[in-house]
């Protein structure tokens, strides 16, 4: 499906499953230096309230970039991140969780050329991230 605007339509839903794994959480350390024991220690983890290793709360924001991915190209947008409003991360994902994320265009503002998505990243059905997604949006080619 192609919109005939520059942006995804009001409504436009996007879905995206990950199952969180150890080589996800080893890498996403490696590239960002994050090495926090949460993360990387299963003995320090079995003495903490969690009881095992979480994965990143950015790398479950991540997953959201896929399903914005995918919002875009299902509907002709060429657009980029502009940034993320009212992001809270609500409950920990462990390894091996599933990871559901819900991507919906609840606004567009034509004039400042974004559009705004409603996130929520679920795991066993209970919410772990919510929060707002900004995208700029370009006009198509050859287009002002």
């Amino acid at each position: 499906m192609t919109t005939t605007s520059w942006f995804p339509p009001v409504g436009a839903r996007s879905t995206y499953r990950k199952t969180v794994t150890e080589s996800d959480v080893g890498l996403f350390a490696g590239i960002t230096g994050d090495f926090a024991p949460q993360h990387t220690d299963d003995e320090y983890m079995r003495s903490r309230p969690q009881g095992r290793r979480i994965a990143h709360g950015v790398l479950t924001l991540g997953l959201t970039s896929t399903a914005a991915a995918r919002l875009c190209e299902a509907h002709g947008v060429t657009a980029v991140s502009y940034g993320y409003d009212r992001v809270r991360f609500l409950r920990p994902v462990y390894l091996g969780d599933t990871v559901t994320v819900d991507y919906v265009i609840d606004r567009v503002d034509a004039e400042a050329r974004k559009a705004f998505a409603a996130m929520t990243a679920t795991t066993g059905g209970e919410p772990v991230l919510v929060g707002t997604h900004v995208l700029y949006c370009y006009p198509p080619e050859g287009d002002a």
